[in-house]
């Protein structure tokens, strides 16, 4: 552990102009604002001066550049300080089809109106809403747990990519976190992983400034991080005091000289206002100073106290000169190596431009298998890792892994050169995450972040502890693939805590994600054709253990039905439908038994396989009323999940058979009998269901 603590600091005047701009930019928004977290950017603006300033490797003039160093703020709630460095550095805005725009992407009106509706300055970054912004932050921990799927990211692209005289990826991850960072759970998973694989592209810098909301840090922390992230394999530096800049100076070179392992920089920030009875106070989080507090802590930094929003000349030019020119400089050099490196490598060079519009090669789907009918079938996990494979061999940024559970999950890329991601062989495509599915999924979203199209796989009932990072793959409309399987009370003999219930409509409720639960391996190859297309939605792909029944396709209608969400899988006999059946994975084959002894009977019945209610919720009205006609009132929807939702579709007059409890410990046949979950009693369901609208009709 290196300590630069003793460094004397010889901050000049203009360095220190530019950190007061940084500051009371982040004082007057919040005050206008009057809403917002003034410390944490008060405290840690040389911090960010110094690395943005003297390190940083960024072009404003191209912030989509793809070897660019990348900044994440994981303590979000100091927002003001990432949006005052956009501002003075001139980052310029980039729109969705990935052109350079003239305007900046944080103008100073844009500041003045802080945390006000439509304002590029949200109250935490958000990602696609703010050029500049690498990954939405906010809950703390996440920003630091996505760092590290970024610096994988770029020990796989340099890996498979680079070539000798082609240093085309080489970039840094810097990333600024907080107390809340270190406590979360989250960090700590993460870090674990990142000094494992030795990611010595990786820096945190650690706001040690031992304040949260209810006060200091010593109410619920006395641990020593330091000692915490050596264990974990990590190169701790103690800065103790963020004013230092030559400190910070010698802690950011140790950090680009290291070469075996991540960085820590341990900063000891201390925030100072007008008044004595103010020090520290509001720390990383609080309020808007007030007037009286703005002005004394203006005078305090040498600063005119009446002025609002004042950005000097000479600071902005003083980023021009640092930031901006050493940032132009290596851009265009590596625009004319990739040029170079486009005649020399044609194939790879396509690859790379494909990977960063996400768009396909054009025989990514060329061996997508059909499978027979089968009564025996397939498990949906074994389906989904044939079809994994045969797109993998033709996508070769579609990478990937498990929670520890790959053998269960079937995601392993099993054909000739896959590999396995490690320190040793970065160019690996198969990634062992360990037991960290929480982690898993925010490093998911920091390598789909770098346009690598990764996925990660778990146990559905495992979801619960993904999920805040799967919210922030929707929010940041990223097309990160999270597969989970053994989906049901199917689990068995496993028992409740293992078998999901409520997870299925948690998922659902997450806007802009896309749930696929796939009724056998013909859907489930489909569902994968719609995956790989999606550019700006996740999707939670939910797999069987059990096997299921491959349909006849010459019987029933085709697969690629799954790409709406809902079709009529089997249509009634001898004319309109009586009853509706409606269902999802492993319930759909039921339905089918079902439908043919409600024939039998006479009762003219219509199955609709329904994979996903979010494609389907994309469809036209009459395309959706073609399906689930609305003078069609007999209705039964059966699902082994929750039942809440479901009368979207089956209205309040439908029948759902579906979990109310939590499930038990049992062979998955008795379990099915338990909970109504048979042919024969879908078939009693939709026999009320018919007497019911004749009688109403």
């Amino acid at each position: 552990m290196s300590d630069v603590s003793e460094i004397d600091q010889t901050t000049t005047d203009t360095d220190q102009l530019a950190i007061n701009t940084i500051r009371t930019l982040a004082i007057d928004a919040v005050q206008a604002a009057n809403s917002g977290h003034p410390g944490a950017p008060m405290g840690l603006a040389p911090v960010a001066y110094t690395l943005w300033q003297r390190f940083l490797r960024y072009d404003p003039e191209q912030p989509i550049w793809p070897n660019r160093d990348r900044f994440v703020l994981s303590v979000g709630h100091a927002s003001m300080l990432l949006y005052a460095l956009l501002h003075v550095a001139g980052v310029k805005a980039v729109n969705p089809a990935y052109e350079t725009l003239g305007e900046p992407s944080v103008p100073l009106d844009a500041i003045k109106r802080f945390r006000q509706l439509d304002s590029p300055c949200a109250g935490h970054p958000e990602y696609r809403w703010t050029t500049g912004v690498e990954t939405t932050t906010g809950p703390l921990g996440q920003g630091v747990a996505t760092s590290v799927g970024m610096a994988i990211a770029q020990r796989w692209l340099a890996a498979t990519y680079n070539r000798p005289g082609f240093d085309l990826f080489d970039y840094d991850v810097y990333a600024l976190a907080g107390d809340g960072c270190m406590m979360e759970g989250i960090s700590g998973e993460a870090a674990s992983m990142a000094g494992h694989l030795k990611l010595a592209n990786l820096c945190w810098i650690y706001d040690d400034n031992k304040i949260t909301i209810e006060g200091s840090t010593d109410l619920a922390f006395s641990e020593d991080v330091a000692k915490r992230f050596e264990a974990y394999g990590w190169n701790v530096i103690k800065v103790e005091d963020a004013n230092d800049l030559d400190a910070l100076d010698r802690a950011f070179k140790t950090f680009r000289a290291t070469t075996d392992r991540p960085t820590f920089i341990q900063v000891r920030s201390h925030i100072g206002y007008g008044s004595p009875n103010k020090q520290d106070t509001y720390g990383a989080h609080g309020a808007p100073l007030g007037e009286d507090e703005v002005r004394l802590t203006k005078k305090a930094y040498g600063w005119p106290e009446d002025a609002q929003f004042r950005v000097p000349d000479e600071v902005l030019q003083g980023f021009r000169d640092g930031l901006g020119r050493r940032g132009r400089m290596l851009s265009a050099a590596w625009t004319e190596r990739f040029a170079n490196y486009a005649a020399e490598y044609p194939d790879l060079a396509d690859q790379l431009r494909r990977m960063q519009r996400r768009e396909l090669p054009d025989d990514w789907d060329a061996d997508l298998p059909s499978f027979p009918a089968d009564e025996k079938g397939l498990a949906g996990r074994v389906a989904s890792g044939k079809v994994l494979n045969a797109i993998a061999r033709r996508v070769p940024w579609l990478i990937g892994g498990s929670a520890d559970l790959a053998p269960s999950t079937n995601t392993r890329l099993t054909f000739d050169g896959a590999g396995d991601f490690s320190a040793e062989n970065p160019a690996g495509r198969n990634f062992h995450f360990g037991v960290r599915e929480h982690a898993m999924s925010a490093v998911l979203n920091g390598m789909s972040l770098s346009k690598i199209r990764p996925y990660g796989s778990g146990f559905m009932i495992f979801s619960d502890y993904a999920r805040p990072a799967i919210r922030l793959s929707a929010l940041m409309e990223i097309p990160t693939i999270h597969i989970f399987t053994h989906d049901s009370i199917g689990v068995g003999e496993d028992g409740p805590t293992h078998q999901p219930v409520e997870q299925l409509i948690s998922l659902r409720s997450i806007p802009g994600l896309i749930v696929l639960r796939p009724a056998d391996a013909n859907e489930v190859a489909e569902a994968w054709r719609v995956i790989m297309r999606l550019r700006h939605e996740p999707v939670a792909l939910i797999l069987t253990r059990q096997n299921l029944p491959t349909l006849d396709r010459n019987v029933y209608a085709p697969a690629s039905g799954v790409a709406k969400g809902a079709y009529v899988l089997a249509e009634a006999e001898g004319g309109a439908p009586e009853v509706l059946l409606m269902a999802t994975g492993s319930e759909v084959s039921m339905c089918l038994a079902a439908h043919e002894q409600l024939t039998a009977e006479g009762i003219r019945s219509r199955v609709v396989s329904m994979p996903s209610w979010e494609l389907f919720e994309h469809q036209d009205q009459a395309y959706k009323d073609s399906v689930i006609p609305p003078d069609i009132t007999a209705r039964v929807a059966v699902e082994k999940a929750s039942i809440l939702g479901w009368t979207r579709y089956t209205g309040l007059r439908g029948q759902i058979i579906g979990m109310h409890t939590f499930g038990a410990s049992a062979p998955l046949k008795e379990l099915q009998r338990k909970f109504g979950f048979t042919p024969e009693n879908i078939v009693s369901a939709a026999r009320e269901q018919v007497e019911k609208a004749r009688a109403a009709g």
